[in-house]
């Protein structure tokens, strides 16, 4: 995508704003932060803190090397309600609050800043934290939109901060060791690798129009989204509608789609088909429930296969215990197959591990290695606090995350068009010769919550 052609879809970002409005400035020039904080403990904020979130916070506040200084959230009612549990955790010290987390960016004691917000605000708020000189622990998926996925990995590159994606599995030692055990050449030359997200998600009505909650800001919760009166639905479910963010391949089929990338060892693909239906149509729903994607490769050819339909797939459990075996994984709701000429691997996430499979001459299929481990959450946040202090590359890079996110990307503009094929340009990470698919690769941001040309 040319330079020309991102300005064409950005006429209305304004030229003059560096991206911090309404009065708060930048740090001078965020480069000259330390490289790494001086104090034994990181002062960390948090940008959204419900659900995983809250989650992210207390394992955090938990260690003994951070301490949150600062609690960021459209609603006051999380403050209210989980702030004194944060402060608990952490000695009785209670993190201030701001409802625009731009107050917060002025703080320069601030040493990284964890974003668990809806995926529609991930790369602007990476953006703004990186130009005021923090780095960033971003939940998936990376972004909403191709074009500014890219311009959060230039931010990241230029204000040199440490940025960790939420793909968790990057930092599962059990997934370095099927790493190793593929490009140990085990399983034999790989050109078939097929991903799975299998579940049971109903679909839901859509609410009346009403005033917000009291103290509620829901023209900062919009953002960068078109603007719209207060609505519950839209609040509640904003994985399953465009505007915030590309339903389930985009925000849990992404772990899966990362995996597959990683452990089969590809960058960008050549073309990219993807079609599918909201077949559970009784509600407000607008992604896809079922969808099945192409992706082909230089030497692999990758499916991923959605269904919201499937209520009896099961999930494995997060508390593994020594000596547990999960189910076998035909039941395993999110997988990923990996085809080598060898032998085929089978690889879960949250802990259930892998497994390699041969066929003999007695038909019988054989496990002929194995590993399982527990859930990656505590190494990845380990990783990210290491890379703070060292100023290593983290485990899941915000470039790794950008990659991987640009394949649920490219599905979801192939299914938004009715299944046309694209091809794909990886010098520009384009789409080559319609009009149609290009326009998607970005969106029309509302200002002042523009992801700008200029980082």
């Amino acid at each position: 995508m040319t330079n020309s052609n991102r300005r064409e879809f950005l006429q209305h970002s304004t030229s003059t704003t560096l991206g911090i409005t309404g009065g708060l400035t930048l740090l001078a020039d965020a480069r000259s932060v330390a490289a790494a904080p001086a104090n034994d403990k990181l002062n960390l904020a948090i940008i959204g803190c419900r659900g995983r979130g809250n989650t992210l916070a207390k394992a955090f506040a938990a260690r003994s090397d951070c301490e949150f200084t600062w609690f960021c959230d459209v609603d006051p009612e999380m403050y209210a309600t989980r702030a004194k549990g944060i402060a608990e955790i952490q000695g009785g010290r209670m993190p201030k609050y701001a409802n625009d987390f731009r107050r917060m960016l002025e703080d320069r004691s601030v040493d990284a800043v964890v974003i668990a917000t809806p995926p529609h605000w991930h790369t602007l708020a990476t953006i703004w934290c990186c130009q005021a000189g923090k780095d960033v622990y971003c939940e998936k998926p990376q972004s909403h939109n191709c074009w500014e996925g890219r311009q959060g990995v230039k931010a990241a590159r230029k204000y040199n901060r440490v940025v960790q994606i939420g793909l968790q599995n990057r930092s599962a030692p059990y997934l370095h060791a099927a790493k190793k055990y593929i490009t140990d050449g085990k399983l034999g030359d790989i050109d078939l690798v097929r991903v799975f997200n299998q579940k049971g998600e109903g679909n839901f009505p859509m609410a009346q129009n009403s005033d917000p909650p009291a103290g509620f800001d829901w023209d900062m919760f919009n953002g960068p989204a078109p603007d719209h009166v207060y609505n519950e639905t839209l609040r509640r479910q904003w994985r399953y509608l465009w505007r915030y963010g590309g339903g389930d391949m985009h925000y849990d089929g992404i772990h899966q789609v990362d995996i597959a990338r990683w452990l089969a060892g590809v960058d960008y693909p050549k073309s990219v088909f993807s079609n599918g239906a909201r077949y559970n149509r009784d509600g407000a729903a607008e992604t896809p429930d079922t969808q099945l994607s192409v992706l082909e490769f230089d030497d692999l050819m990758m499916t991923f296969e959605l269904t919201l339909n499937t209520p009896y797939m099961l999930k494995a459990d997060h508390g593994i215990r020594d000596g547990d075996m999960f189910p076998h994984w035909p039941q395993n709701a999110e997988r990923v197959e990996i085809y080598g000429s060898h032998a085929m691997m089978v690889v879960g996430r949250m802990g259930s591990g892998w497994q390699v499979y041969i066929r003999p001459k007695s038909r019988k299929p054989l496990i002929r290695d194995e590993m399982y481990g527990r859930f990656p959450d505590t190494p990845h946040q380990q990783n990210f606090v290491d890379c703070v202090r060292t100023r290593r590359a983290p485990n899941a890079d915000i470039e790794a995350g950008h990659l991987s996110t640009l394949l649920v990307h490219y599905s979801t503009i192939s299914y938004r068009l009715g299944g046309e094929k694209l091809t794909i340009n990886p010098a520009t990470e384009g789409i080559v010769g319609n009009e149609r698919a290009h326009a998607l690769l970005t969106r029309k941001y509302r200002s002042p919550w523009v992801v700008e040309e200029e980082v």
